[in-house]
């Protein structure tokens, strides 16, 4: 039996240092991969309904592999969490995304408003408003022109460095948009404590809105609580014209998705917005 134990623990032993191994290659190729400049930001459109004008674009990162091909954030960015490679690329992102900014404030473009996505193990950097301001300072943008989205189990981890970081972020003048709202992991509890300005309503919830009584009924009151809170409130995965309408008779004027656009190219948006 001991020798069984042996033999058991020596397989879990080779398995562990398998997994590591991989994780360092996997690693180095994400490395090389932005090395390389095969990573590339596309920017998916956000349109006030009332205002019928494009405000502002969600960055949405793309991984063009040579040897892969298109790769699947929700394949590579997981991936990027465990080997901490996260936060260069969260770096990568918010620097490129403030160049493009700044490259289509020179074009003569309106001065828009661009949302990125910060990871948890980004946000939660003692130094992430330091180095925000320092990108905004080197593209000489306002901090106005760019938002950041978290995810709603970003408040639940570390709550006193999150309260921190919020104020940080205020004092610098960042915006913070909370993804996803109402998948996640937070409660409505947490809205009372974190200094947000945009809600924005998951796409689970928005599909078919206009036939659905129960994703229609919470959406209804997202909209109505995020008023009274003074928040923003954007719903995405809007791909019909029954949705949209619905929501702007429900009093949501600001929507995401494919009834606008797909994820565009810096070229092809450029293009778009000056259309």
């Amino acid at each position: 039996m001991s020798g069984f134990l042996e033999i058991l623990k020596y397989r879990v032993s080779q398995l562990e240092e398998e997994k590591a191994f991989l994780l360092q290659k996997q690693g180095i190729e994400l490395n090389q991969a932005i090395e390389n400049k095969q990573f590339e930001l596309y920017y998916q459109p956000q349109f006030n309904l009332s205002k019928k004008k494009v405000f502002g674009a969600e960055a949405l990162i793309r991984w063009n592999s040579p040897e892969r091909g298109r790769v699947s954030p929700a394949e590579f960015i997981p991936l990027a969490e465990k080997t901490g490679f996260i936060i260069p690329l969260g770096q990568w992102v918010l620097e490129t995304a403030c160049k493009q900014i700044k490259d289509w404030q020179k074009e003569g473009l309106p001065h828009l408003q661009i949302s990125v996505n910060i990871s948890s193990k980004q946000f939660h950097q003692p130094n992430l408003a330091e180095e925000i301001l320092k990108i905004l300072k080197k593209y000489e943008i306002p901090p106005q022109c760019l938002k950041l989205e978290l995810t709603e189990s970003v408040l639940v981890q570390d709550i006193d460095m999150t309260l921190e970081q919020f104020k940080m972020l205020k004092a610098a003048k960042i915006e913070v948009s909370i993804d996803d709202f109402g998948t996640g992991y937070a409660s409505l509890a947490y809205l009372q404590h974190f200094d947000f300005n945009t809600l924005k309503i998951d796409c689970s919830f928005v599909k078919n809105i206009h036939k659905n009584y129960k994703n229609a009924a919470i959406t209804n009151a997202v909209i109505r609580m995020a008023k009274q809170l003074n928040f923003q409130v954007i719903a995405e995965g809007v791909e019909t014209k029954e949705e949209s309408d619905f929501l702007y008779a429900n009093g949501c004027e600001l929507i995401q998705g494919y009834l606008i656009s797909r994820p565009l190219s810096a070229r092809d948006f450029s293009k778009f917005i000056a259309f």
